[in-house]
């Protein structure tokens, strides 16, 4: 799955620019630096090569060639050319400035900078494009067939004929990563693989760059991207041979980090096919070089014996399965012709894109197979893709907790365990839920309420004064007809007078009022949340017509829709207690039925409380199926006598 034929084109001009723009060769008498790796990210793990070439006139005495990072300096070469450092690049997705300097004996000094941009992180939700890189071959000559054109190519996914967006010959520039087997089994072909190695930078155009990585147990110090040859063979002379071997693993690696490098990404694996210490299997491994797109190119380096029978299989398999091809030259002569077939391989393919008919995001492997209009002719592709898996479902959930005196307690994560449909749960972010909240207040104007009137807006108006300032509120008093006197803001003035021109009469539309109030809160990016007083039930006033339109199970439809919490004071004997209590514990609110108007003030200033101390927990969910099911979540606390009160659970994101 791709999206970078546009990107691509972007690249192309870039390197065009890095090219044209080249700094003019120094005057005899200069003293220069030029930083030739890395030139850019590879989000390979490990140690990173920094390397620079010093032009110095002559009989010039060089000082200490220092290497800065962000102005910190990471180390010195003293010992002459080629010279380089070692750096770990923990943080490929941060911005980082190299800056490599030097002085002579006659005052002279200079220095390069280069800035290594951060990598994107890219969270695929789409299926934009596929994007395929057929070579078309004539069996009978071998050669390349060029010349074709859209009405020439078909494409089938998963046996279904799909329409294709282009079909070109390619022009995409490429990274070559030369991945080299620098385990002790292959010491004595020393020479034979620095030769297979240093081929491949002949051949390759000005647009390309190479990525260096010798690789044992685990990939070693990485030098790269570059286009400098004598950076890439100095690179390869450095390598030293020791230790066991894990080319399954090296492999993974290798696809997986270089992944984010835009264009083509070819690993050029030189090895001798004896892996001894791999954790993956060669199906795991092969789905990561996959995943990534990438194609992978064997040079096969044999002892006397040359190579095993199984390592021949495996080697063949990781080359043809991924599109590329395997070799295994018995003499030196022969690499020129294989670099030269490799890098035909890349250039001479083409550009096939389209839009893949089958837009589920189900994580699975999506066959491919591309045929000609010449049925004669061989067509080297990938087999496949990997459709992207729906992102990770992150539920969000407000807790209160109490001792079982009702007092809110400070608590951290280790307190608590996440159970959801039975299966613990590993707490990610907990936190106190310290983020503006955007409050409905809902008052219920109704002709019962009339001889309360007084006390009730004495209550209501201690309310919103102990509000802090930067919470949204909105007032609506209902009787009849549920309207809002105003809508969300922080001017309290509004909501003052709105509650001193309170007025009692007619009948309790509470549902109508309750599904305003959600539907007015779903569009809303902060945490949010309803008070809602009532004395009394959803029903008609006698005389002027019927209460709500809406019916309880609309209710509980916005509820959901919103993710509300709901806090619900029921007064005196006449509430609808059953429900209102289970509107507050489906949202993680609470419900009180004071007897009295006069003990609303207390009601009021728990609510307050409650909703300045929140906690916010999250974690990443087990099941990460999109079927918008209803998720029951039980936070747990171990310590005793603490009782936590959330909304239950939460619906999963539906799936496309």
């Amino acid at each position: 799955m791709v999206r970078r034929a546009a990107a691509a084109a972007a690249v192309i001009v870039a390197a065009s620019v890095w090219l044209g723009a080249q700094t003019p060769a120094p005057a005899a008498d200069d003293l220069k630096v030029e930083i030739t790796s890395p030139l850019g990210r590879t989000g390979l793990s490990g140690a990173i090569r920094i390397v620079a070439r010093i032009t110095a006139p002559p009989k010039a005495v060089l000082g200490h060639v220092q290497f800065f990072v962000d102005g910190v300096l990471v180390g010195e070469d003293r010992d002459g050319p080629p010279y380089a450092v070692e750096w770990a690049d923990k943080n490929p997705y941060e911005r980082r400035e190299i800056t490599v300097q030097v002085s002579d004996g006659d005052g002279r000094a200079a220095k390069d900078v280069v800035r290594l941009e951060p990598m994107e992180l890219r969270d695929e939700t789409s299926i934009s494009s596929v994007l395929l890189e057929p070579l078309v071959l004539d069996p009978k000559s071998k050669r390349w067939v060029g010349g074709l054109t859209s009405s020439d190519f078909k494409v089938f996914e998963d046996g279904v004929e799909q329409t294709l967006d282009t079909a070109a010959p390619d022009r995409v520039p490429a990274t070559y990563t030369l991945l080299i087997d620098s385990s002790q089994s292959m010491s004595r072909r020393m020479d034979f693989v620095r030769e297979a190695a240093r081929e491949l930078p002949g051949r390759i155009r000005p647009v390309d760059q190479v990525v260096v990585a010798p690789f044992s147990r685990s990939v070693g110090p990485v030098t790269g991207p570059t286009r400098d040859r004598d950076t890439i063979v100095g690179a390869i002379d450095s390598i030293r041979f020791s230790g066991g071997t894990a080319i399954l693993d090296a492999l993974a690696d290798a696809a997986k980090q270089m992944s984010q490098v835009e264009g083509h990404h070819v690993i050029v694996l030189i090895t001798d096919g004896y892996d001894e210490h791999s954790s993956l299997d060669v199906d795991k491994s092969l789905a990561e070089i996959k995943a990534s797109n990438a194609t992978v190119f064997v040079i096969a380096i044999g002892g006397v014996a040359g190579i095993s029978l199984d390592g021949e299989q495996l080697l063949n398999k990781l080359a043809n399965d991924s599109g590329g091809r395997a070799f295994f030259p018995a003499r030196e002569f022969q690499l020129n012709e294989i670099h030269g077939l490799i890098a035909d391989d890349v250039q001479l393919r083409y550009l096939v894109t389209y839009t893949p008919k089958n837009q589920k995001l189900d994580g699975t492997w999506r066959s491919i197979t591309v045929k000609t209009s010449n049925p004669d002719y061989e067509v080297k592709v990938k087999s496949g893709y990997f459709a992207p898996s729906p992102p990770p479902i992150k539920p969000q959930l407000e807790l209160v907790i109490r001792d079982t005196t009702q007092e809110l307690l400070d608590i951290s994560a280790d307190d608590l365990e996440v159970i959801e449909d039975g299966v613990p749960q590993q707490i990610e972010v907990f936190q106190e839920s310290n983020a503006p909240v955007t409050l409905a207040l809902l008052i219920d104007s109704s002709g019962s309420m009339r001889r309360d009137a007084p006390t009730l807006i004495e209550a209501a108006t201690t309310f919103v004064k102990a509000l802090p300032i930067q919470d949204k509120l909105a007032l609506m008093l209902f009787s009849d007809k549920a309207e809002f006197a105003h809508d969300f803001s922080v001017m309290r003035p509004w909501s003052l007078d709105a509650i001193q021109k309170y007025q009692a009469s007619g009948g309790t539309a509470l549902w109508d009022a309750l599904v305003a109030a959600f539907s007015k809160l779903k569009s809303v990016d902060t945490r949010r949340a309803v008070v809602v007083m009532t004395d009394g039930r959803d029903e008609d006033n006698p005389g002027t017509g019927p209460g709500s339109k809406h019916t309880f199970d609309d209710v509980l439809k916005g509820l959901e829709e919103s993710q509300a919490t709901v806090f619900a004071i029921g007064l005196g004997p006449n509430v609808d207690r059953e429900r209102l209590e289970q509107i507050a514990k489906v949202s993680g609110g609470t419900a009180s039925f004071p007897e009295r108007v006069a003990a609303l003030d207390g009601d009021y200033k728990r609510i307050v409380e409650n909703l300045r101390r929140r906690y916010t927990l999250s974690y990443t969910s087990t099941n990460p199926a999109h079927d918008g099911a209803w998720r029951k979540v039980e936070v747990r606390t171990k310590r005793d006598g603490l009782i936590v009160q959330s909304k239950g659970g939460y619906f999963a994101p539906a799936g496309k």
